[in-house]
């Protein structure tokens, strides 16, 4: 005890000392310039005492604090308690307590004595087992406090330990609820000192606490603050709290002492014993307190502090005002600023919210924390969200300043920022646009100077080839054939089935019959083990010896699981397929080797530079400008073959109604008008129109006999008339009577004509007979200068006429030496213009309308060829299934006969199109076994509910036709013999 008496003395002397240097600080404060004597006054001097203040202050009050946390709290001593089985129940005289609005209201202020007494009683409660405290205690209140020396040496009753902090029954909320008092303690005990009972009891149970950091204290200040508020605003039994738990006491008030009954009785409460003496703090509540008790009224942004609703605000929460002046503060400025008249503030909210604003834990917007403290929130919502209300209120004008200062920077910012923003993205995209462009210049110039390369080494390959070519068709050889279709990448993405297209050329492998060859057959499917064993004892039947199956070799290129749906050429996947080019490389090492195309691409120059081994075809390039149906005729005129009458190289529209009006005009006997795409094929590309649908045809062909068909054609100005006739009606001729002849490809003529101008075309006339064919001449233009016809046959024709699915070989419609006449000028035409390797020709053929006859046939076996038999019921059987199916039927090949069918198969997958060649002794024989064929396979296929699409039909039928045709004119041949 004696320690905790010096610390006291101590406390007190430090805080004189604190005021004596807080003097000296404020004298010095003002005569910071010059000091009594003249001289500058020294600033490390001031340093110096306010360091000493604080490092005194801060070690006595650590003293303190220390000394108080230890000391063990009483409450003053109960007698007879035991004696007293009822508790009288405290009834005060109610007429003899004043009106305490108005007596609140007259009290101007505190006096001197007062405060002098509310010191003593602050620091009587922080310390009350001082001497002098309870000696103040006693004078004061007329409490008589225990002595804490006497206590050390006798044992503590029972009755006189305190369990937990005593507050008033009035005021005190009680665990399981609220509860009326019903019993009277005798005397009410003063709030300050049951405050103090409650913060001594806090330093001994949370002394721990408290000695970690100045925020702990500062959080139990605040929760004595709140718990203050609960007690005044909840009444209750009284309580005892123990371990943070709350338990009912009931506690009487100890008696009253000899100096207080001597005291004056008008300073104190009437019924209270004269315990108690008349303060604001401590008026007595007769029942539950009601909420609204707090609230208070704020005008115009300011709160009036003589206002009895804000006093008693003020007084109820006197202990927590620090805590709650701040929200109160920065509520008001809120209101100033937005000019709010009238704001009611709900008192106990606003403590609340002054609790949570000062620990930090207020979440959200700082405005809705303070509109929820008003009682008014709605009305003063609306105004605070009225557009400009910030800017009638305190610093008004200051804002609306500062807003638009701020707002026209900021449009002056964003709008450098955004012109910096687009001049950057500028010199971006040019940076970038640049940065591309020079890498492309450079890929370009890369792959120019790769295709020159590969050009050179083509020409020098070629050089070679042509200069060894007879050597090397005798020697042993291999030939790497490609059938690679290099057309444009818009013809390649609308053929359907385009990689069954390129290997209908698999009969390729039937060179390997020259015992000095081996083929390598790049296929562009993948074919099953089944199929390869079908070819090898095909091969044998045809008359290859047994080691012909080592002597071909089938490979597909790994790039077909890499590009499944681009539709490349052959050329493409092989030269994107290093596996395959390794192992053809392995394959011809060491061995005379040369490549065999099709329809030539660039990217047959990079396999044969990759492989190092020569083609057997021209140039790309000269081959594209040549194998177009405009360069057809130039070839065809060059080498003074008939031709029929024409024009190509048409590209504009003007130019094709001119042209076509010029043809009609010296042609006017032609009835039909065919419009033919420079780089389609099979009939895909071609249109017609009939001059039936002129009306000024028949008013031409008056013309002509008038003038006489000699002098017609000789005259131009005699033409020049139907011509300028012509020319007018022609666009609404075509327009209205112009059709596709594949409707599949080309919807109307609009369509078609899109097309047609875009690649250039040419414009034919239609034979002048009804029954028209076609046939078709393979040539080899060995670069040896040589040209040799490899094969002739007669098209057959699908659902559209000009569309070829199959021949017969060999053909049957031109004089044998006619056509090798017409074949060898068209062959050395084309070696004139560097075109080598192998060539079709396609030659239309009619019937001679003075003698009705073909030319008679000199051969005695006869063959039909279908390539591009297309069936979808087809892919319900797998190939040897089919085969079964087939050879059930009688459908087979006569080895001994060398007579009967022999099929081509293209696919392991798909399995919808198939090759059939049918071999007879005579043309008739053939042509009845192939359709028969047919049928017996479309009957097995096909049930009478899923027909299936196929052009088995259309050539069935087209087969008839020349069938009927063969035997009238042999009928003519035996009718004309008795005459001869």
């Amino acid at each position: 005890m004696s320690e905790t008496v010096q610390n006291e003395d101590n406390l007190g002397a430090v805080l004189f000392q604190v005021q004596e240097d807080l003097k000296q600080l404020k004298c010095a404060l003002e005569n910071i310039t010059v000091n009594e004597r003249g001289e500058t006054l020294d600033i490390q001097a001031l340093d110096a005492a306010i360091g000493k203040t604080e490092r005194s202050l801060r070690k006595h009050a650590d003293d303190y604090l220390k000394t108080v946390s230890k000391q063990l709290l009483v409450l003053p001593r109960i007698q007879d308690l035991q004696k007293k089985k009822q508790i009288p129940k405290w009834k005060p005289d109610l007429e003899s307590i004043q009106d305490v609005c108005p007596q609140r209201e007259a009290i101007p202020g505190a006096s001197p004595r007062e405060k002098h007494k509310s010191a003593l009683t602050k620091r009587s409660s922080h310390n009350p087992a001082h001497p002098n405290n309870r000696a103040v205690m006693h004078q004061t209140f007329g409490i008589s406090l225990p002595d804490v020396h006497k206590r050390k040496t006798n044992k503590a009753r029972p009755d006189e330990i305190l369990t937990g902090p005593v507050v008033s029954p009035l005021v005190t909320k009680s665990r399981r609820g609220l509860a009326k008092p019903e019993e009277d303690v005798g005397t009410v005990p003063n709030t300050n000192v049951l405050q103090m009972a409650k913060q001594h009891e806090a330093a001994s149970f949370h002394s721990r606490e408290d000695s970690l950091s100045p925020k702990t204290g500062r959080i139990s200040v605040m929760s004595r603050c709140h718990k203050q508020l609960k007690s005044e605003t909840e009444p209750g039994p009284s309580c005892t709290t123990i371990d943070r738990e709350w338990t009912p006491t009931c506690i009487k008030a100890p008696p009253p002492s000899a100096s207080s009954n001597s005291m004056e009785h008008r300073g104190m409460m009437p019924g209270t014993n004269g315990l108690i003496p008349i303060s604001p703090h401590n008026l007595p509540l007769g029942g539950p307190v009601n909420t609204n008790e707090y609230d208070f009224t704020i005008l115009m942004g300011r709160t009036n502090s003589k206002a009895g609703d804000f006093r008693h605000f003020k007084q109820s929460f006197s202990l927590c005002w620090s805590t709650v002046v701040d929200a109160l503060e920065a509520l008001e400025k809120l209101l100033r600023h937005f000019a709010v008249p009238l704001a009611r503030v709900s008192g106990l909210r606003l403590v609340e919210l002054g609790h949570v604003w000062e620990s930090g834990w207020l979440q959200g917007p700082l405005k809705t924390g303070f509109l929820s403290v008003l009682e008014n929130r709605e009305e003063v919502l609306v105004l605070l969200s009225r557009p400009g209300q910030r800017y009638k209120g305190e610093g008004g004008i200051e804002a609306a300043a500062v807003h638009i200062q701020s707002c026209w920077r900021r449009y002056l910012a964003r709008t450098a920022f955004l012109r910096h923003c687009r001049r950057r993205w500028a010199a971006d995209t040019i940076t970038v646009s640049w940065l591309m462009l020079t890498q492309k210049r450079h890929v370009r110039k890369a792959l120019q100077a790769r295709r020159s390369r590969q050009l050179e080494n083509f020409h020098g390959r070629a050089k070679h080839l042509a200069a060894n070519w007879k050597r090397i068709q005798s020697s042993k050889r291999t030939i790497i054939h490609i059938p690679s279709l290099g057309y444009s990448q818009s013809q390649r993405m609308n053929l359907r089935g385009y990689d069954i297209l390129q290997n209908i050329q698999i009969s390729r492998l039937c060179d390997i019959r020259d015992e000095n060859v081996d083929v390598i057959y790049v296929c562009p499917r993948l074919l099953r083990d089944d199929i390869l064993h079908y070819y090898t004892r095909l091969l044998e039947c045809g008359g290859a010896s047994s080691s012909s199956a080592r002597r071909f070799v089938i490979l597909t290129p790994e790039a077909i699981d890499y590009f499944p749906t681009h539709n490349l050429c052959l050329s493409t996947l092989l030269k994107y397929s290093p596996r395959t080019l390794k192992r053809i490389k392995h394959l011809i090492q060491g061995k005379q080797a040369y490549i065999v195309g099709g329809v030539a691409h660039a990217d047959d120059l990079a396999v044969a530079d990759e492989l190092g081994v020569p083609i057997l075809a021209s140039e790309p390039a000269i081959a594209r400008l040549h194998s177009t149906k405009s360069g057809g005729r130039r070839i065809f005129s060059g080498a003074e073959v008939d031709v029929s009458p024409g024009r190509g190289d048409i590209y504009t529209l003007n130019q094709l109604h001119e042209t076509l009006a010029g043809l009609m005009a010296q042609n006017i006997d032609v009835h039909r008008w065919l419009f033919k795409m420079d780089s389609e094929y099979g009939g895909s590309g071609t249109a017609y129109c009939d001059t039936r649908h002129l009306s000024c045809y028949n008013w031409a062909l008056q013309e002509c006999h008038r003038y006489g068909p000699e002098l017609w054609k000789k005259s131009e100005w005699i033409q020049e008339s139907v011509q300028l006739r012509y020319l007018n009606e022609v666009p609404g001729w075509l327009a209205r009577h112009a059709r596709p002849a594949k409707t599949s490809c080309y919807r109307n003529w609009a369509c078609f004509l899109k097309t047609f101008l875009k690649q250039g075309g040419v414009v034919e006339a239609y034979p002048p007979s009804e029954l028209v064919s076609c046939l078709t001449v393979d040539l080899l233009l060995d670069p040896g200068g040589e040209v040799t016809m490899l094969s002739c046959g007669d098209q057959l024709q699908g659902s559209c006429q000009l569309e070829a699915i199959g021949s017969t070989v060999p053909q049957t419609s031109v004089n044998p030496e006619t056509l090798q006449s017409i074949s060898m000028r068209v062959g050395r035409a084309c070696l004139q213009r560097l075109i080598v390797g192998y060539v079709s020709v396609d030659l239309a053929t009619f019937l001679n309308r003075n003698t009705g006859e073909q030319k008679p046939s000199v051969v005695n076996r006869y063959a039909v060829i279908g390539s591009h038999l297309f069936h979808s019921n087809l892919s319900m059987l797998y190939h040897d299934v089919f085969l079964m199916v087939c050879n059930s039927h009688g459908i087979g090949f006569n080895n001994q006969g060398k007579h009967g069918t022999v099929f081509a198969i293209y696919d392991s997958s798909e399995r919808c199109t198939i090759g059939m060649i049918t071999v007879s002794e005579d043309l008739q024989g053939a042509l009845v076994t192939f359709a028969r064929n047919l049928s017996v396979i479309h009957q097995e296929i096909s049930p009478s509910k899923m027909q299936g699409e196929t052009n088995f039909k259309e050539l069935i039928k087209n087969i008839e036709d020349v069938v009927q045709m063969t035997v009238r004119n042999r009928m003519r041949a035996v009718e004309d013999e008795p005459a001869a």
